[in-house]
């Protein structure tokens, strides 16, 4: 669950924070709506930052927000966590430049934002996982200022989007952009020993020359480093959906609908897709206590075939005995095993052998 906002909220025609919590101090606002994003500096928009960081009301208000809705989702088997605010951002200082600016917001508006509402959280709701965002600033191969959290169960969820191509520029691959971002986003969760999952990710124009190219080193990237990720967005139509009307892929986006596993029962040694073979690779250690390990097969006219090197066997697939009716496998305590599935040839089976 996502307290999404753009550009604040309402008062300034975007979604998010309701306008009667928004504070300006009286400080202007000009649309930009050939750059909607351009707007998050806007003196308005950056001062209703800060009275929402810094406000006791506010905060007050905020925290109730969640505990409404931990109380109300604690249970949901579909809700795997609460991401406490979309792409935060906040305001400049004079003489500050923008990595700076993004550090410090960060460090002291962020860090104990998320304390606070993981306090509030927890009160209600003691398992489901925090996902926290850095400032979308860290797009730009910016090392996050946040500090640390002080919950068992957060997750560290930046965006990964890149200015030019979010401008409706192709990939470059010599830039060496998502070398950086790769590396601007590890060291937080490696210092605090956090999972990382990327909850935003996906250009406005898929079908460049390079394009294929930036899916295939993206995707590569996210499964090096990442506990999983989410592509934005599923709807039908133009832009960023991931399908057309008629419900059909657009260019390049059938590169992240993949197979994969939601839950291994033990711990993964590597993960990887190779999107021309339409081939998908697992190896992981079972643990020592039996467990399945959960398969996600995306729809194909071809069907899937899976296989197990080592002590393990496949269980199930549609119409068969299984969690969701997708294939699970069952490996020996302790094992490494080797899952492979692999697209099925124009007769086969969303099945194993």
């Amino acid at each position: 669950i996502d307290a999404h906002q753009d550009v604040f909220g309402p008062a300034f025609g975007h979604r998010g924070i309701p306008a009667w919590a928004t504070r300006t101090d009286g400080l202007p606002f000009t649309p930009n709506p050939d750059d909607w994003f351009s707007e998050y500096f806007q003196p308005a928009v950056q001062r209703a930052f800060t009275h929402l960081y810094e406000d006791p009301d506010l905060q007050r208000a905020q925290a109730a927000m969640w505990q409404v809705l931990a109380a109300r989702f604690r249970d949901h088997p579909a809700v795997i966590g609460y991401d406490l605010i979309n792409e935060p951002m906040g305001e400049l200082r004079e003489g500050e430049d923008l990595p700076t600016a993004a550090r410090r917001i960060e460090a002291q508006h962020l860090t104990p934002m998320y304390n606070r509402l993981a306090r509030a959280v927890r009160a209600k709701d003691r398992d489901t996982w925090l996902f926290v965002e850095p400032t979308p600033i860290v797009g730009e191969g910016v090392p996050t200022g946040l500090g640390r959290i002080e919950d068992r169960r957060t997750v560290y969820a930046p965006h990964f989007y890149n200015t030019a191509m979010e401008a409706g520029a192709d990939y470059d691959p010599s830039a060496g952009w998502i070398e950086a971002y790769e590396a601007a986003v590890t060291a937080y969760p490696a210092r605090h020993r956090m999972p990382v999952v990327v909850g935003e990710w996906g250009p406005l124009n898929n079908a460049l020359p390079n394009m294929g190219r930036f899916y295939r080193e993206a995707v590569d990237s996210l499964n090096r480093y990442s506990s999983g990720w989410a592509g934005y967005v599923w709807c039908y139509g133009g832009g960023y959906c991931a399908v057309d009307e008629q419900g059909r892929f657009r260019t390049n986006k059938e590169r992240t609908a993949t197979p994969y596993a939601p839950a291994v029962a033990g711990t993964v040694r590597s993960e990887t897709y190779d999107a021309d073979a339409r081939s998908y690779r697992l190896a992981y250690r079972a643990d020592a206590r039996p467990g399945v390990t959960e398969l996600s097969l995306p729809p194909s006219p071809r069907g899937w075939r899976v296989s197990v090197t080592g002590p393990g066997v496949v269980v199930g697939g549609p119409g068969k005995p299984s969690r969701g009716g997708w294939p699970v496998v069952l490996a020996w305590p302790g094992a490494e095993v080797v899952v492979t599935v692999r697209e099925a040839g124009p007769h086969g089976r969303t099945d194993h052998p």
